[in-house]
């Protein structure tokens, strides 16, 4: 956050969200799974992992190549990200308006000295 302290409710929902899989030293497990018994699923979690298989060098292989494919699967999973976090910032949109349709504007009142 630095020195902007007005966003701060953007990033409640990520804190909130460390906290809570976080291992506790008094009970040795994370609130989360006080309460449902596991712990939830990270987007690292979601990815699937990459066949070592793939990183290994062979002799076919140059070194520039190997260090593409590398970058290639980096890009790949930035783009993961992205496109998550597009998602997260569409629902929090389709929660305010969800809110504001049932909102109601009540008239100001008046202490009757004005």
């Amino acid at each position: 956050m630095k020195g902007n302290h007005k966003s701060w409710d953007e990033y409640l929902s990520h804190i909130e969200f460390a906290y809570n899989r976080v291992v506790h030293k008094t009970t040795n497990i994370s609130p989360f799974e006080v309460v449902y018994g596991f712990n939830p699923l990270t987007p690292l979690n979601l990815l699937p992992l990459p066949n070592p298989q793939e990183f290994v060098h062979k002799e076919g292989v140059t070194k520039d190549e190997f260090v593409k494919k590398v970058r290639r699967e980096r890009e790949r999973v930035r783009e993961v990200s992205v496109l998550r976090r597009m998602r997260v910032g569409q629902n929090r949109r389709g929660k305010r308006v969800q809110y504001n349709t049932f909102r109601r504007n009540f008239p100001l009142f008046n202490d009757g000295f004005s």
